[in-house]
């Protein structure tokens, strides 16, 4: 008699099991695919939001699997914005500039460029986000095709929307599969960040529950204001600054990333407009400027916006009891700094004293250390005939501990350095 097989009684069951393992795996996946939101204050989220809105091209930079996808999809989902995903090393250059299609009379009506199925979609969409992944490891030829399509918006014949906005993501060259630098010309039309992860944010998103994105909240009555701040802002800054209108990096790498040029400066002034407008936070704002110009030019952007909001040094000197001084130390320095250079400028006794009475009202209610300069060049501007306001004296012991204090530090740091 025929030994049996262990599956001789259920071949005639495989089929059906089959498929209905497949549906409760199916369940499975779903379960596991569903997930929430929550309001959460996360910088990265809100800058990319930000730069979406004001339809600026936003390039992702981050490690494998550090979830570049992920954001991008959460925020087409969040937004109400299909999601059209276009892997940019996989196409010829062709692919984004138009295939060209022999029409009856090449001659009279010429050869137009069809453009690919996707662009279409987007078309007749009206809107959309268009997410162009792996960008770093596009060759230079598909990279050049893609200038016209993030600049001008072009893919062939067709135009996109204004309803498509369009964000790239790209991995360092060091971690990219056959990775290439960006060029110039594309790197330069983008708007920069370093997508990296939070701990508490991975672990929570693990958990069901993700970070909402959401469009900033523009106020309507501080847009003419917004852009004007935002104007008096950079042209301020490149005024003083003139080599910063244009400044192509020496290296190969750093020319991939953020630098200053015209056109990177007009993508900053409109984001410092919006981010006013939203009132975004300055490390939002910090993020957005550095991804756009780069570093350099950036913090010194961003330090010339802390000299914009600081008082006028003639209002304080107006006013001097009831005017407000900026409480972090670095833009109280310059405040009393500038009002001495006013003194300086018009050397009058009223005025003279309205500097000492702000220099008083520092110690008060600041450290006692920012006046110290202040106070030293303030006292050479004295006339003889000048009598010593009062209020000197309430300086003379936070004046002399903090030059003490300087004293002891200076000779402990001799005494660390002689030990060594």
């Amino acid at each position: 008699m025929p030994m049996k097989t262990p599956f001789a009684t259920t071949d005639h069951l495989a089929g059906p099991v089959s498929a209905a393992q497949l549906d409760v795996a199916g369940e499975l996946l779903d379960l596991l695919r569903d997930s929430a939101t929550e309001p959460r204050a996360d910088t990265q989220l809100a800058a990319l939001t930000l730069a979406v809105a004001a339809d600026l091209p936003v390039l992702l930079w981050g490690e494998p699997g550090i979830g570049k996808t992920a954001a991008l999809t959460q925020l087409a989902a969040a937004l109400d914005l299909s999601l059209t995903t276009v892997i940019a090393s996989v196409h010829e250059p062709s692919d984004f500039s138009g295939l060209p299609i022999i029409g009856d009379d090449p001659a009279e009506h010429g050869v137009p460029m069809a453009p690919p199925d996707w662009a279409v979609r987007l078309v007749r969409a009206g809107r959309g986000l268009l997410f162009l992944d792996e960008l770093s490891t596009a060759p230079p030829a598909v990279q050049a095709a893609l200038l016209r399509l993030v600049l001008e918006r072009r893919i062939g014949t067709l135009r996109l929307p204004p309803g498509v906005r369009i964000v790239a993501a790209a991995n360092p060259r060091s971690s990219a599969a056959d990775g290439w630098e960006l060029s110039p010309p594309l790197a330069n039309r983008f708007v920069h960040l370093q997508w990296t992860h939070d701990h508490d944010v991975v672990v929570r998103g693990l958990g069901g529950t993700w970070p909402r994105a959401t469009l900033p909240r523009l106020d309507r009555e501080k847009l003419p204001e917004a852009v004007a701040f935002a104007r008096r802002a950079v042209c301020g800054l490149l005024t003083a600054r003139p080599g910063l209108v244009h400044r192509l990096p020496s290296s190969e790498s750093r020319r991939g990333g953020p630098w200053p040029s015209p056109r990177s400066w007009e993508m900053t002034l409109c984001l410092i407009a919006f981010a006013t407008a939203a009132g975004s936070s300055r490390d939002v704002l910090s993020l957005l400027v550095r991804g756009t110009v780069g570093d350099g030019p950036g913090l010194e952007l961003l330090a010339s916006l802390d000299r914009m909001d600081l008082p006028d040094p003639e209002v304080l000197l107006a006013d001097p009891a009831g005017g407000v001084l900026p409480e972090r130390g670095d833009l109280r320095q310059a405040v009393l700094d500038a009002v001495v250079d006013a003194v300086r400028k018009r050397p009058e006794k009223p005025r003279w004293d309205a500097a000492w009475t702000l220099l008083v009202r520092a110690v008060e209610t600041g450290a006692p250390d920012l006046v110290v300069v202040p106070a030293t060049t303030l006292a050479t501007l004295r006339r003889e005939e000048w009598e010593v306001p009062a209020s000197i004296e309430q300086l003379a012991g936070a004046v002399t501990v903090s030059r003490r204090a300087d004293h002891v530090a200076t000779r402990a740091a001799v005494t660390a350095r002689g030990g060594r």
